[in-house]
């Protein structure tokens, strides 16, 4: 809670001279399952008088696993407050598409054991393309972690992968 707070202040403060610039944070399993969760976010971002949108909270897919129904009931509410939320490392964990479905997502993270290994390995490839695809047709924008080379950037634009990491 401690970091939600203090990338709030820090990205309230960022507005002034780069407006429009969002702050992501990584949110445990712990937090993830808290019910009150939701509302400290909420004051957080009243606090400090940031826009809702500006904060993105990534969650794994092992912490949305822990409790589904808590975890989704969490989401809901915090995707009600007007905040951004990304599945991050996916594809290390347990979900499915089918259950991506029923989240209040708008990002989703490829993991970079996935990325990194794609230029190599055309089977890797292919399951980065699928994901980048399949993610599209969900809606989701897809984010890239770990781009090492300038041949897996170009690999990933011509996939039509969103944004990058690394």
């Amino acid at each position: 809670l401690w970091v939600v707070d203090q990338a709030v202040a820090c990205c309230a403060r960022l507005q002034a001279v780069h407006p429009g610039v969002g702050m992501a944070v990584n949110v445990s399993a712990r937090n993830l399952l808290d019910g009150h969760f939701p509302g400290q976010v909420g004051d957080a971002l009243r606090r400090h008088g940031l826009a809702p949108a500006l904060l993105e909270l990534e969650v794994t897919e092992s912490a949305i696993m822990a409790d589904p129904a808590r975890a989704l009931e969490t989401l809901h509410a915090l995707s009600a407050l007007g905040v951004r939320l990304s599945i991050d490392d996916f594809g290390t964990g347990y979900s499915s598409f089918a259950y991506l479905n029923r989240l209040p997502v708008n990002a989703l993270k490829i993991d970079q054991s996935f990325v990194a290994a794609m230029a190599a390995d055309t089977d890797m490839r292919a399951i980065v393309r699928s994901i980048i695809e399949m993610s599209h047709t969900l809606g989701l924008m897809v984010i890239a972690e770990g781009i090492e080379t300038q041949e897996t950037l170009d690999l990933l634009r011509g996939m039509g992968c969103d944004v990058g990491q690394g």
